[in-house]
């Protein structure tokens, strides 16, 4: 897939004054204990931050979803599950191991990230171990072996060790744990809590959070307000999360994550814009998914990988209004949602949220971005073409 086209200035880096396409314009100091360590009960019940315009915005709860859209709109959500990805175990020797599976290669290879990382080589052997509440005998034994190292993210390409027939995606819930951010470190959350209510295709190591604060009935009263639902999905992996670690944006790459954006989805989309309808993404991957199928200038189906970057200057394409969670500093997600409103603004309503007591990151709390708030820093913002 293309890259996506974005508009930056000729030397961005060399004008102190425009801090847009530097990593350090999107830092802010956010106090540990704004940090959500366990998610809101009932899911519907954390704070929204609205963006209502340019200028304005509002502070409501998110159950309020439905009276702030309007009949006509079009939410769309990514279906995606988070596997238990994180599993335990040790070397033959008993050194202590922690693997976190990223993507499946081929035939029970996968692409990891490893703890610890310089002391497994290739040819190393790990053997893990089952879950507490899981039996252990010779039938569920788990061990793969290192294949190599994998220089683009420092992690590991893993060969599992399998009886004939069997796939480790069908055995990780022995095995594997759900892996919350490292950012959570004391939780009392179910797993079942780290996944939306409508999550369905494996897949994910990371849930689309934004997506956490719908309940099955909020689902409802959004369709009986005649406010439209359509899925993608983008399985969320190191492209989501990788920290961005060069101090001129523009020249971050993206690792590629797998999205499927289906016949149905598309069909959708275009018949809401042709009755004036508006397309809310919600969460930032499902902008990538869709943003990503569009990448070659008109929304098309599409299933394979994509590595788009969006930061201020992207000409959107599809997505006209926005719902997602607080991000942390210096990442890609700060800067994708900067492209909507504009850096300052968005640091500058963080800092609002900071004051009033907001929760943030993966449990945290909300802000939906309505298409009348778009950028006043560009002329191209959210539904431009």
């Amino acid at each position: 897939m293309q890259n996506p086209k974005s508009i930056s200035s000729p030397n961005p880096a060399a004008n102190n004054e425009d801090k847009d396409f530097s990593l350090a314009g999107y830092d802010y100091e956010l106090p540990k204990e704004r940090i959500a360590q366990n998610p809101a009960i009932p899911r519907d019940s954390s704070r929204l931050l609205v963006v209502d315009s340019p200028v304005s915005h509002s502070h409501c709860i998110f159950r309020d979803l439905p009276n702030l859209l309007k009949p006509g709109d079009l939410l769309v959500l990514n279906n995606t599950r988070v596997i238990p990805a994180r599993l335990y175990g040790c070397k033959p020797s008993g050194t202590a191991v922690e693997v976190l599976l990223l993507e499946e290669l081929e035939n029970n290879c996968w692409l990891a990230l490893v703890k610890p990382g310089k002391r497994l080589t290739p040819g190393e052997k790990i053997l893990f171990t089952p879950q507490e509440n899981v039996e252990f005998s010779i039938q569920n034994q788990l061990s793969a072996t290192v294949l190599a190292s994998d220089n683009t993210i420092g992690g590991r390409i893993l060969q599992f060790e399998l009886p004939e027939g069997e796939s480790l995606n069908q055995i990780l819930a022995q095995f594997g744990h759900v892996p919350l951010p490292p950012y959570i470190k004391y939780s009392q959350s179910q797993p079942e809590q780290y996944q939306t209510v409508y999550a369905e295709r494996p897949g994910a190591i990371a849930a689309p959070t934004a997506g956490l604060h719908f309940t099955t009935e909020l689902l409802k009263r959004l369709q009986e307000q005649g406010i439209g639902q359509a899925y993608v999905t983008l399985h969320v992996g190191v492209g989501t999360f990788r920290p961005v670690e060069v101090e001129e944006i523009t020249t971050h790459k993206m690792h590629s994550e797998w999205v499927e954006v289906s016949t149905e989805t598309v069909a959708q989309i275009r018949e809401t814009k042709a009755r004036g309808g508006r397309i809310i993404a919600v969460g930032t991957t499902a902008v990538r998914a869709l943003e990503g199928a569009a990448a070659g200038g008109e929304l098309q189906q599409f299933c394979g990988r994509t590595d788009i970057f969006i930061y201020p200057g992207y000409e959107w394409r599809v997505v006209e209004g926005l719902i997602t969670n607080f991000h942390l500093p210096r990442s890609s997600l700060l800067m994708l949602v900067s492209a909507a409103i504009g850096r300052q603004r968005l640091l500058s309503l963080y800092q609002e949220a900071i004051a009033c007591e907001y929760r943030f990151y993966s449990f945290g709390d909300a802000m939906l971005i309505l298409p009348e708030a778009k950028s006043t820093v560009f002329s191209k913002g959210f539904g431009a073409s």
